[in-house]
């Protein structure tokens, strides 16, 4: 049952859990995520 967005990967067979999902997916880098640090200074960092 989908609750969600689609997968962004080809799922494993037998791997159901949206968490597990989610994981997989994240350490296999399908999810896009960039994280800004600002820094006191106005400088600002990609990590």
């Amino acid at each position: 049952m989908a609750m969600g967005a689609p997968p962004l990967l080809e799922i494993p067979e037998g791997m159901s859990d949206p968490i597990e999902i989610a994981l997989y997916e994240f350490e296999n880098g399908a999810i896009p995520i960039t994280v800004v640090r600002k820094y006191p200074s106005g400088r600002k960092e990609l990590v």
